[in-house]
């Protein structure tokens, strides 16, 4: 592990002069170094990223049995290794279904390590991923083995084959095949016989077959790349073209005793996509019949396709580059021939619907829509009057749940809406006859963030609730009374350690920007919070399209470091600016568009300014801001853009030259070169580096492969050019999230508290 002797590399010779408070007595460090920081907390650093003193226990991943007789988990075994265990939601029987002895290869020494599992549909067989290994930013690599549970026969799948090279294996309807991809081609394999049919051949380095490239799986969360037919008698697959994409080159300087390079293909805004197309073929290999879409392939997307509810017709989502049109094709699986159903289009931008459910053999299908200015749940009737609102109002659906109905769509569809409180989620139920509106099923007066895996016959849900400053609470409930079962894990002694350590006030509130906006914000205050003193201040940001800071839940560490800051002698607001991921509409969201950078942080600059009109506790020459990946880029542009309102900033992994992102996430939001080069130039927070007045700590990690180093080194450039003193910190051979590696988590947030503390110094 590197040594650093104080905190942090200094770019360009830059130092800042530690603050007055550094004689306050220090706190012990776990790096054996003086700590400029009091001692009087009431816990410490290491206690959040170095111990387990504040872990919160989740209940273990279940998922609900297709009969509805229960659910299954994995559970730790007397003798090793995992075993599968069913529960019974009411009377929390326990019955195991695989003993992890089922799960011991002959001469292994020990079980397999259950990755994931899947069964047949008739239940008979158990497929189970082991052995994993990542490919792009997911485990998807591994080893797959099949029990079957009348005989008790285990075999391992493509045992011929590299170790942990098979991905996405699936069974067919029957149960008798398993299909897997393996280098880029897709095998099927009998599991009578264990007989291997390779039914694509020209998967390579740049042909990609039932799999995708870095680009499609981080930003439309494309992995598993095929299909198996309802009939089991076809498979339907996309294929990438990835030649011509430009590589991307990262370097290790630390596991070996010379550099070492990966490259792969990434395309930077306005570069070369990779050429997608989608095709069925028979089960038994042959030739492959691509649907016959129209444009170029590499100027436009096929972000979703499945089995239209039959074993003749493929629905295909087909999105161009601009992303502000999408088109929904009914494909005909024996000719490729498509038609058109639904159009999606908008000024900015669209998205994908996931969660199509057909019904009727393919006749009606369910669909989501942002047509009515707000994400809303339709029926489409191929043998009627096409699209039918099943929801409506101001708010939107956030996310689909679980749609119980029969086959000719009678029944429920169950979502996540907050339609009074964006800061909060409910879970709701509609009929899929669109005759009644939709109905609330969390009780009224349980407020919070909520979240359900409902069961496949909705008569039960694993239910999760948190609060801000509150960690999750599990329980079975039933529905659709909402009437509690049994509470699984209520968390009850990091409870008490949180009553115990953490003293901040936390309340909501809004402020009003500078048209008339009102946006949401939280504020953490000094435990001896006194009025007539002056606060330093820090806020939190995100401010992309992608996330959402400001809302009533646990938030985990973060939550924790901000309520330290505040034992410190801070003030920590967080406030939403228009465009995060908030369900306040479709406007709400796209008001940002090719805007990135000036009203995401004019908001920011503009709720500062009520907060020292509000409240003139709030220090308005002591104000910092931090925020990692988006939220590091949006840190960058406050500093630059309102030098004169923020004076100390910590941006981490942030993208300055937003030409230097993929293409999908940053053209969608940014527009397409040439025509939106302007927009480019103005919303990169590297134009304005020349405006930096105050304090800049830069953090990127060495081993990004989503928002690459080099960003920041550009950024570096361009300070050292105008003779901007900043402080940075690379971090060898971390990816994005800056966590990997021995000490980490807890170097960087000393890092960075003390980096606050010297430069907005509590008085």
């Amino acid at each position: 592990m590197m040594k650093t002797t104080k905190i942090m590399a200094l770019a360009a010779g830059a130092s800042l002069l530690l603050s007055a408070c550094a004689t306050s007595p220090e706190l012990p460090s776990p790096r054996g170094q003086a700590s400029p920081m009091p001692a009087d907390t009431t816990f410490t650093l290491a206690d959040i990223y170095a111990s387990d003193m504040f872990s919160a226990k989740g209940f273990p991943t279940t998922r609900w049995l297709a009969d509805g007789s229960g659910y299954t988990t994995l559970e730790s075994a007397e003798d090793g290794g995992r075993d599968i265990v069913r529960y019974h939601p009411e009377t929390e029987e326990r019955t195991v279904l695989v003993h992890a002895a089922q799960l011991q290869p002959e001469g292994a020494e020990e079980p397999l390590r259950i990755a994931n599992y899947e069964w047949s549909e008739d239940g008979k067989q158990l497929l189970i991923f082991t052995n994993t290994k990542r490919s792009w930013r997911t485990h998807t690599l591994g080893d797959y083995w099949v029990l079957n549970l009348e005989n008790g026969r285990l075999v391992q799948l493509g045992s011929d084959f590299p170790e942990s090279t098979l991905q996405f294996a699936k069974f067919d309807p029957a149960g008798s095949r398993v299909a897997y991809v393996m280098q880029n081609n897709i095998y099927v394999q009998e599991l009578a016989s264990l007989d291997i049919t390779q039914i694509t051949s020209d998967g390579s380095s740049t042909i990609i077959n039932g799999t995708f490239d870095w680009v499609n799986e981080e930003e439309f969360s494309l992995r598993d790349g095929f299909r198996w037919s309802p009939d089991g008698e076809h498979i339907a697959y996309w294929q990438l073209d990835t030649s011509g994409v430009p590589m991307f080159t990262m370097i290790d300087n630390v596991s070996e005793l010379y550099p070492t390079l990966t490259e792969f293909p990434y395309p930077k805004v306005g570069e070369t996509n990779s050429e997608l197309r989608v095709g069925t073929i028979s089960a038994n290999g042959g030739d492959t019949t691509w649907v016959q879409l129209p444009g170029d392939p590499r100027q436009n997307y096929i972000v979703r396709m499945e089995w239209a509810g039959n074993s003749d017709e493929l629905m295909v989502q087909h999105m161009n580059r601009a992303q502000n049109n999408m088109q929904f094709w009914l494909a005909d699986r024996a000719t490729g021939e498509a038609v058109s159903l639904i159009t999606e289009q908008s000024n900015a931008w669209v998205e994908q619907v996931d969660d199509v459910r057909f019904f009727r053999d393919g006749q009606s299908f369910l669909w989501q829509s942002e047509r009515s200015g707000y994400r809303h749940l339709y029926r489409f009737d191929r043998d009627g009057n096409g699209l039918t609102p099943l929801t409506e109002g101001d708010y939107d659906i956030v996310q689909m749940l679980e749609i119980v109905a029969d086959e000719q769509g009678n029944g429920y569809a169950w979502f996540i809406a907050s339609p009074e409180n964006p800061l909060q989620r409910y879970l709701f139920r509609v009929d899929l006859s669109g005759e009644t509106p939709a109905e609330r099923i969390t009780p009224e007066d349980w407020p919070g963030y909520h979240g359900y895996t409902v069961s496949r016959d909705g008569r039960f849900a694993l239910h999760t609730v948190t609060r801000m400053g509150v960690p999750t609470e599990t329980r079975m409930v039933r529905l659709p009374d909402h009437s509690v079962i049994n509470e699984l894990e209520m968390n009850t002694e990091l409870k008490e350690v949180l009553a115990e350590k953490l003293t901040a006030d936390v309340e909501f509130f809004q402020v009003e920007a500078r048209d008339g906006l009102m946006l949401d914000g939280y504020l953490k205050r000094p435990a001896d919070f006194d009025p007539s003193k002056k606060y330093p201040l820090i806020m939190h940001i995100y401010g992309e399209p992608w996330g959402q800071t400001v809302a009533d839940r646990w938030l985990g560490q973060t939550h924790l470091w901000h309520d330290y800051m505040t034992q410190l002698g801070y003030v920590v607001v967080s406030i939403d600016n228009r465009g995060t991921r908030s369900p306040r509409g479709q406007e709400w969201r796209h008001s940002i568009y090719m805007q990135l950078g000036i009203i995401t942080v004019r908001d920011q600059a503009d709720a500062l300014d009520q907060m020292l009109e509000r409240w003139d506790w709030i220090d308005g020459n002591r104000v910092g801001m931090w925020g990692h990946s988006g939220g590091g880029s949006q840190t960058l542009n406050a500093l630059f853009r309102y030098p004169e309102k923020f004076h100390a900033g910590v941006a981490l992994a942030p993208v300055p030259d937003l030409r230097l992102y993929d293409t999908i996430y940053q053209e969608r939001y940014s527009g397409l070169l040439p025509d939106a080069a302007d927009s480019y130039e103005e919303t990169s927070a590297v134009t304005h580096a020349a405006n930096l007045q105050g304090s800049l700590l830069l953090v990127h990690g060495t081993a990004d492969d989503n928002v690459h180093y080099q960003g920041s080194e550009r950024l570096q450039d361009e300070l050292i050019k105008h003779n901007k003193q900043f402080r940075f910190m690379g971090y060898p051979n971390r990816t994005h999230g800056i966590r990997e590696g021995e000490g980490t988590s807890l170097h960087l947030r000393t890092m960075i508290t003390e980096f606050f503390w010297e430069a907005l110094p509590v008085e």
